[in-house]
């Protein structure tokens, strides 16, 4: 007996659409979606496609009209809701533009829950797009089946962001000068401080004295090391995220 084919297929393309969905609605597709669909995937009328909305989950929705440069969608059914996403926070001082967006796009795989630039002194970008940022952070979620997205918060100065840290959320942050006077290390700090939290990382050059200072001297700040090894600025962010998760985020489960 031949077996039933998976439905939906694996292989069935998934779209961020940026509106609420709900089952039965229909969903119009034009632009660079209706491209992919139409000339790269070739999907016919009848083919599954898989979309989410950052709100409510991910569909299972079918081509039900498709023109030249257009497609209807036609949502069918529910198939999972909204990740639930972990209580943290990725503060980080903007980098070059490509490095930047390679940061934004593994917080969003790594399940980071609110992405916060932050700048500094030393900081050698002053501005941050937000809609590219988004933009990429959207193409991974596609690609890596996720349902959640992360907060992009404005650009906010660092003396800003410190006089408004709400109470009850830990702040970690990177201090390199740590790495010679043997400080704790992130996950030792998270055997003693647990519950909702934030890494801070500097710019390429670090905080300056009066930064680390001010940093040092609010209530919720808690000074880390990163190990032994100079690590790049959006390696350290990756990293420290990597292992708040193993530690309290949704791979400790």
């Amino acid at each position: 007996m031949t077996a039933t084919p998976a439905w939906p297929p694996r292989s069935a393309p998934r779209l961020f659409v940026d509106t609420p969905l709900t089952d039965g609605m229909s969903v119009r597709v034009e632009g660079n979606q209706a491209h992919y669909l139409i000339n790269v995937m070739r999907l016919a009328e009848g083919a599954a496609v898989k979309l989410f909305d950052d709100v409510s989950g991910e569909y299972l929705a079918k081509v039900s009209a498709r023109g030249k440069r257009d497609l209807t969608l036609t949502i069918e059914s529910l198939l999972r809701p909204r990740d639930v996403v972990p209580d943290f926070w990725l503060c980080a001082a903007p980098i070059k533009k490509a490095r930047f967006d390679f940061l934004g796009e593994k917080a969003c795989e790594l399940g980071v829950a609110r992405f916060v630039p932050v700048l500094t002194d030393r900081a050698v970008v002053d501005k941050v797009k937000d809609d590219r940022l988004r933009g990429t952070m959207i193409e991974a979620a596609e690609q890596c089946e996720r349902t959640a997205l992360p907060q992009i918060a404005a650009l906010t100065k660092l003396d800003a962001l410190l006089k408004t840290w709400p109470e009850g959320r830990h702040l970690f942050f990177a201090d390199e000068r740590l790495h010679e006077s043997s400080g704790a290390t992130l996950a030792q700090a998270l055997v003693r401080h647990t519950g909702p939290a934030a890494v801070l990382i500097g710019p390429e050059g670090g905080f300056t004295d009066s930064e680390n200072a001010a940093i040092r001297a609010h209530p919720a700040a808690v000074p880390v090391s990163l190990g032994p090894r100079i690590l790049r600025a959006e390696t350290a962010a990756i990293a420290a995220t990597a292992v708040w998760m193993a530690a309290q985020g949704d791979w400790a489960a």
